[in-house]
């Protein structure tokens, strides 16, 4: 049901706690805040750990589902004592609780109208590595791939790895009994969890770990719940013993339903085994204790082309006989998102012509020519079975990174086409036996196809395990129509050849609906009997895996969706507008995590509020009409905005294309269209104006701005915090000793280039003007400067002042013009200004004059990269007298929209440079982030999270290089090393005349 639906008290459910939990909902406020009250008033934390505002709320009402439900609290807990208390509170007032970890479910499994426990602020710890016994002891809130960094140093990692393990926790894992791409080898998270500490749905503490003899005779005659738990399973799995045996699928990948199959034989019992996969519907669990596997030793991928899906299926029924340690399948769909997308075309690189699907085969090795022995013996097979037309194989850790990166974008960039109708995932989980993979994905597409759909196919090839999404449009009423159908024939597919509904991703509310169907209704009545011995009065997430509400309610969109179309100032015409812009969101999640640099403040503060999927679903909210229109202007969505630093992680690194700078830019505008644009936001965003005229006195300026009367004024008024040093004014602008600057004397063969001058290298480091200027004339070109009106717009775009930014975008593009129409480059050496004229002045102006700009406009790196590349001689510009180590950390946007490729290129052109680049998001500074007062200390936080200790840790006669004025302050503050531009060290390098 929609959220409107639910105010009004239209939402249904044949589950008792849900029916509370509506009416808490409909009563309001005052409802909701004594909840609150009573589960503040007994936890170990601080108030702050329970919300029950609405904007909280929904944050949590959406998983990576096409599923919304509005939970009645959201609680952060720190212990299982907390966990404990809150399913006391839950009992007394028969509500439901839902455990819910990244919230990247796909099938509903993480929505309902409960009280929602999030473990991963808090309760993320690692609690021991036994590195000798291969096991780890964690919490539910620790994430996989932080979890594998911190067991890499002893050679061992965590065997489940599906694609989100980078933002997915263990308790989320257990819950869906993931599997991930080794499963062929590892099995699911049933097979590696040993045992775990769980709370019980009357509030009291267990242990579920292998208990047979005395210990499992103890437990079967216990009072209490946990007693009548290890009965009540003992009891069904006995009566459903033929019935299991005759209707669970015989395959690896099955993980719907319960898994009673592991409770057939009575020798023994682990209850560990019957909580994963259960989808948080029978126990809370609070800390495991799981598996390890020793690290391959050496590894190679082979990247097999196939002319289509079923042949890449039929080749994976050929790889399969060579043991592979996985192979993975992706389609065409996705091999073109991926080349269309800012952040990931670099990942097709290796794709010859126009395959219609890729087979990703992996082997492991005792070395690698034990493994390239292993690719070439799959090859020859194929070859001889005449699959398969090209292949690349490579042993090489960073190419094989790359590959697998493609394979696990595949949700997020089939999400990123662009329009209502999306790749849904309604039947995407089905897994059959390998050997009929072939004949399963004919009929399947036969099937879609036959309701004039189209579908994208990707995933575990090996265990029979694909993720198939139709293109649907569910905000079309015959849409919608049709996905319940296909559904239906599908499900009835899935049981003709022996299959799982779910091989992966779990039941939740879309494959529960079809419980019945697969296992048939006696088996659906043990599972109810489970359901009811565990959690005899359903308050552990109801709805799930059985009893589950229809298919088609409680859509996050429907053909009821309707949507606020506001006029914009950004050009957001290729979404659809921006209520579509930010639909792009669909849940996944990626940024949650906290490798790359997505998203910063996420990293520092772990509130779902700060990550780029909380911002976008709160503008989704108030666009659709379930949070009050003037909500897009008011203090709470500008309190979610403002600690978004812009830095454009997500225009690159989320798969689907989310780009919440440009949202913040509009909103924020609209937010002071309303509330009027603050005194600071003015000044910063004329700090061009303000640093031509302070550079007229710069010895005086500078000289007011270090005195602490001066910085305390400035703390109090303008809100620029005391600590934070104001950059030094230059005694000579660089416009000034451009005007100086005789040139070469000789005519420029290269001809002329245009060096567009930011604020920071004309008033406060002329040097990385100068230095620009000596490289560039090094390269035999002639240098202009452009007269610019006020400055890029680059400061007045991260305020909210977009028809400032117009205005001066306007008149610079039209200098700026001619030049690009007669082929001159306009290079820069800031980033942040650069770009803009690549990234916002196409949005800020539509037309053709600003994408001619756009089209010319380069950073220097990228520019002598160019050059480099055409002509191999063009390194001769340096010598090689310097021998230097550099530390390298690239400004945000470059990481963003260019990559640091071409500066470790360029770089790389002088014979003598050693350089390392920091693997570091974003430095915290963010132009005028890190000034103001309120964020001083987040700041510092998002710098201190790797590229601080990075900094320190390197030699002090390392070169500290960076690419932004940014990172130059930021590092220059809080570590005492003193940057330096590459373009300096380039030009250190020159050949001297």
């Amino acid at each position: 049901m929609s959220h409107r639906e639910v105010i009004e008290g239209k939402a249904r459910s044949d589950h008792e706690s849900v029916r509370n939990a509506l009416r808490l909902l409909h009563h309001g406020r005052d409802a909701l805040a004594e909840l609150a009250r009573e589960l503040a008033d007994g936890l170990q934390g601080a108030t702050a750990d329970v919300k029950v505002d609405r904007h909280s709320r929904l944050l949590y009402a959406t998983d990576a589902s096409i599923y919304e439900m509005e939970p009645i609290a959201v609680v952060t807990p720190r212990s299982a004592a907390d966990v404990q208390h809150v399913l006391r509170v839950a009992a007394r007032r028969n509500v439901p609780v839902l455990s819910r970890g990244g919230g990247t479910s796909l099938a509903g499994q993480v929505v309902n109208h409960a009280i929602v426990l999030d473990f991963t602020p808090h309760m993320d710890r690692i609690l021991e590595i036994n590195a000798e016994e291969h096991w780890a002891r964690v919490q539910p809130g620790v994430v996989l791939a932080e979890l594998n960094r911190a067991v890499s140093g002893q050679g061992l990692q965590y065997p489940i790895d599906p694609s989100t393990a980078n933002r997915a926790t263990i308790g989320g894992g257990i819950g869906n009994n993931s599997c991930g791409s080794h499963s062929a080898l590892y099995g699911k998270t049933v097979d590696v969890v040993s045992s775990m500490d769980v709370v019980l749905s009357d509030g009291t503490p267990a242990t579920f770990e292998r208990l047979d003899g005395d210990a499992l005779a103890a437990k079967l005659t216990q009072p209490g719940l946990e007693g009548d738990i290890y009965r009540g399973v003992r009891r069904i799995a006995a009566e459903q013993r033929e019935e299991i045996a005759a209707r669970f699928p015989r395959i690896l990948r099955r993980v719907s339903g319960y898994n009673l199959d592991a409770f057939a034989a009575t020798e023994s019992m682990n209850l560990s085994e019957m909580i994963a996969g259960s989808e948080g519907t029978l126990a809370v669990v609070t800390e495991a204790r799981v598996k390890l596997v020793p690290q391959p030793t050496a590894r190679g991928m082979a990247a097999i082309h196939l002319g289509s899906v079923v042949e890449a299926a039929e080749a994976s029924v050929a790889a399969n006989a060579h043991a592979p340690s996985a192979v993975e399948l992706v389609d065409d769909t996705i091999i073109k998102r991926c080349r269309e997308s800012t952040g990931y075309a670099s990942l097709a690189d290796f794709v010859q012509g126009t395959p219609g699907a890729l087979l990703f085969t992996e082997f492991y090795g005792a070395s690698d020519g034990e493994v390239r022995d292993k690719l070439a013996a799959l090859w020859e097979d194929l070859q001889q079975r005449g699959l398969g037309h090209a292949v690349v194989t490579t042993t090489d850790p960073e190419e094989q990174r790359g590959m697998w990166r493609m394979r696990e974008a595949g949700l997020g960039l089939l999400m990123s086409i662009r329009g209502d109708a999306k790749p849904l995932a309604f039947v995407e989980d089905a897994a059959v036996a390998p050997e009929r993979l072939p004949e399963f994905v004919a009929r399947f597409d036969a099937t879609v196809r036959a309701h004039g759909l189209s579908a994208s196919y990707y995933g575990h090839a090996s265990v029979g395990c694909l993720h198939i999404r139709p293109l649907v449009n569910i905000k079309d009423a015959a849409g919608l129509a049709t996905m319940e159908q296909v559904a239906g024939e599908i499900a009835d597919l899935v049981l003709e050849f022996g299959g799982s509904l779910s091989g992966e991703h779990g039941d939740g509310i879309l494959r529960g609906a079809f419980t019945e169907r697969m296992f048939g209704s006696r088996l659906t009545a043990a599972f109810r009997e489970v359901k009811q011995a565990f959690d005899p009065r359903g308050l552990l997430n109801p709805g799930k895996i059985v009893r589950t509400p229809p298919f088609r309610d409680n859509l996050r969109l429907s053909p009821t969706t309707m949507n606020l179309d506001p006029p914009t100032r950004l050009d957001f015409r290729a979404d659809g507008g921006i209520a579509r812009a930010v639909e792009q969101c669909n849940g996944q999640g990626a940024c949650r995590k906290f490798d790359g640099g997505m998203c910063p403040s996420y990293m520092v503060t772990k509130d779902e509020e700060h990550s780029t999927r909380g911002r976008a679903n709160l503008l989704r909210q108030a666009l659709n009409g379930a949070l009050p229109a003037q909500e897009l202007t008011g203090e709470r969505i500008h309190a979610a905005l403002d600690l978004c630093v812009e830095c454009k992680a997500c225009k690159s690194e989320c798969p689907s294309g989310v780009d919440m700078a440009k949202l913040k830019y509009e909103v924020l505008t609209k937010y002071h269209e309303a509330h009027g644009v603050p005194w600071r936001a003015r000044a910063f965003a004329h700090i061009n104006a303000l640093s031509r005229w302070g550079s007229r006195t710069a010895p005086l300026a500078n000289a007011i701005g270090r005195l602490s009367v001066a910085r305390r004024l400035l703390h109090h008024t303008l809100g620029v915090h005391r600590e934070r040093p104001l950059p030094a004014l230059a005694r000579q602008s660089f416009p000034q000793w451009f005007a100086a600057h005789a040139g070469p004397s000789m005519e420029a063969r290269r001809g002329e280039v245009v060096l567009f001058v930011d604020t920071f290298t004309a008033y406060y480091q002329p040097e990385v003007g100068r230095s620009a200027t000596q490289i560039l004339e090094a390269l035999d070109y002639r240098v202009t400067l452009v007269k610019q009106v006020g400055c890029c717009g680059r400061s007045a775009i991260s305020q909210g002042m977009l028809d400032t930014a117009r205005n001066w975008a306007q008149r610079n593009v039209e200098a700026l013009r001619p030049y690009a129409e007669n082929g001159s480059p306009i290079v820069g050496t800031e980033p942040s200004c650069l770009l803009t004229l690549r990234d916002e002045y196409p949005d800020l102006l539509p037309g053709t004059a600003a994408r001619v700009v756009a089209r010319q406009s380069l950073l220097l790196d990228e520019l002598l990269v160019q050059l480099a590349t055409r002509e191999p001689n063009v390194s001769r510009i340096f010598g090689d007298h310097l021998r230097r180590r550099i530390i390298l950390h690239g400004h945000c946007h470059q990481k963003a929209l260019v990559g640091m490729e071409p500066t470790l290129a360029a770089l790389a052109l002088v014979p003598g440079y050693e350089v390392e680049l920091v693997e570091s998001g974003c430095c915290g500074m963010a132009g005028s982030f890190g000034f103001e007062r309120e964020h001083y200390e987040i700041s510092r936080a998002m710098g201190a999270l790797r590229l601080f200790p990075a900094i320190e840790a390197a030699p002090r006669e390392a070169a500290i290089a960076i690419t932004g004025v940014s990172c130059r302050q930021q590092i220059s503050h809080f570590t005492g090393r003193r940057p330096r531009h590459v373009v300096e060290l380039l030009a250190d390098a020159l050949r001297t005349p």
